[in-house]
């Protein structure tokens, strides 16, 4: 996890709109996190009121999945928890999405696929990332906390499975109320990956 110090991380909101969906009418927000080595960008849905005093806000980091969230793969649940967690947002009437480029758990979209050849070989997702050289996952959160820090957020309730999203928000200062798991339902082409999440990365289900 990379420290949100200001001599190696910068937060820039590159522009906001309204933004009307099927889930409801959010204002959506374009972000930058720059360092010295690279430029990370973060889209973001905003609703309702933020303010602390109306309690813990309801919060989802999701990573970008261009298979899942846009192909409805069913090689993962990507897709599935990205509108699970827009549809708790909407009912609670207040919180945010941030949606961060940081596709295949941090190694882009063409490692991706070929993690995929990996696994059709049969490979598990954490065994195909390795023996392509890369970490089980190379993701950090520091954007999104940077994020939260901008709107004021200090108390939040997390859509997530994973523990390290829960440590990476509290090592920023900002309080983790609840670690609220969103769970999807397996199915034949999803339950290996659901399990090495579960095994291998300490995903909660």
């Amino acid at each position: 996890m990379i420290s949100l110090s200001q001599h190696d991380f910068k937060l820039n909101k590159v522009a906001e709109a309204d933004f009307p969906s099927r889930f409801g009418r959010f204002r959506i927000y374009g972000f930058e996190g720059v360092r010295p080595e690279e430029t990370e960008e973060a889209v973001v849905l905003k609703l309702g009121d933020l303010s602390d005093a109306l309690g813990p806000l309801l919060v989802r980091i999701h990573s970008q999945c261009l298979t899942g969230d846009v192909f409805h793969s069913l090689r993962c649940d990507c897709r599935s928890q990205l509108e699970l967690a827009l549809d708790e947002i909407v009912r609670e009437e207040r919180g945010l999405l941030i949606y961060e480029h940081q596709e295949g758990r941090g190694i882009g979209l063409l490692n991706k696929l070929r993690a995929y050849e990996l696994q059709d070989e049969g490979l598990d997702t954490v065994e195909a990332n390795e023996k392509l050289g890369f970490q089980a996952d190379l993701r950090d959160y520091a954007l999104p906390a940077a994020i939260l820090q901008y709107f004021g957020v200090k108390r939040v309730r997390l859509l997530s499975n994973n523990p390290d999203k829960r440590a990476a928000l509290e090592s920023a200062g900002i309080r983790v109320v609840e670690l609220a798991p969103i769970i999807v339902p397996p199915l034949e082409t999803t339950a290996d990956y659901l399990r090495t999440k579960r095994e291998k990365l300490g995903h909660l289900f």
